[in-house]
């Protein structure tokens, strides 16, 4: 099939929107395999399984495909789609999003949700914090998130935590640190405070494009959905190498931020993450101000 411009205005042939769902059907089944064949046995993975244990959502949410605000389905009569939630459909068997409807039930989230998107790309990244957040998590005490050994023991761990400048401007990895490292902090982010602290910088910040990429549904084209999901996975990798974790087990090397060479390694993925969550979230803004101008 021909590449198919699929901008506000669009109406797509049933082959086109047929195709297109069908590829994201495929892409998004790809990268759910491991995760799937792990349930299935029963077996779970210190790295992966974290994108579905802590945002809380299965592998099927990630299948739905959306068009996008302000494209239209021709033909979707006898689909799936004629009757699919938030969406209306005309007797010529054309379909679209229910800019009302899911407004209605929706509105405030999806505007909380732009509102921080906002925020966050209005100001510049930071990129000094070099990932001790997990270590601040870890400080001074015996029992940790994850059943994984650490790789400088727990004295060597706490040194390099002592020795540190912590920086953490997220509040969902701060409120993880252990009592005796939230002191050490620099600020001491809150909820309250999210829409003013968040910097897109920050790992955590990129990996919760995913979170707010499925918050925002159908207002969004489903390719938008799995690039932050692969985004997500790809910073999930890196947080978990720059952590106290040893996971050589898992056949990954750590990059030692305790290290003048770890830190310049961490701060170019960092950087590389970055750019990347930039595009993202202005795919995001995007079609939110689409869908505020229709709704």
């Amino acid at each position: 099939m021909s590449v198919v411009s699929v901008v506000p205005g669009v109406v797509l042939s049933r082959a086109e929107w047929t195709a297109l769902e069908t590829a994201h059907h495929q892409r998004a089944d790809a990268l759910t395999a491991g995760h799937r064949e792990r349930t299935l046995r029963g077996e779970t993975h210190p790295i992966w399984d974290f994108l579905f244990t802590y945002y809380s959502y299965k592998p099927a949410v990630m299948r739905k495909w959306h068009p996008g605000v302000g494209v239209d389905l021709a033909d979707v009569s006898g689909t799936a789609r004629a009757d699919m939630r938030w969406y209306v459909t005309d007797d010529d068997g054309t379909t679209r999003l229910d800019t009302d409807a899911f407004t209605e039930l929706r509105g405030a989230g999806v505007q909380h949700v732009v509102s921080l998107l906002r925020a966050t790309a209005s100001r510049p990244g930071r990129f000094d914090c070099f990932g001790m957040h997990e270590w601040a998590m870890v400080y001074r005490q015996d029992e940790h998130r994850h059943a994984v050994p650490l790789r400088l023991g727990q004295a060597g761990t706490d040194a390099v935590v002592e020795a540190a400048d912590l920086k953490c401007t997220h509040y969902d990895a701060y409120r993880f640190f252990t009592p005796a490292a939230v002191p050490l902090n620099a600020v001491a982010p809150t909820r309250q405070l999210q829409l003013v602290m968040e910097q897109p910088g920050c790992l955590h910040a990129g990996m919760d494009l995913y979170k707010w990429a499925l918050k925002l549904g159908p207002v969004l084209p489903g390719h938008v959905l799995l690039d932050s999901f692969e985004l997500a996975r790809d910073i999930r990798l890196l947080d978990m190498q720059a952590s106290p974790y040893d996971i050589t087990a898992w056949g990954y090397d750590a990059v030692p931020v305790e290290t003048a060479a770890g830190k310049a390694e961490y701060v170019r993925r960092q950087r590389e993450f970055a750019a990347r969550g930039e595009s993202l979230r202005d795919s995001m803004i995007s079609a939110v101000t689409t869908f505020e101008e229709m709704a």
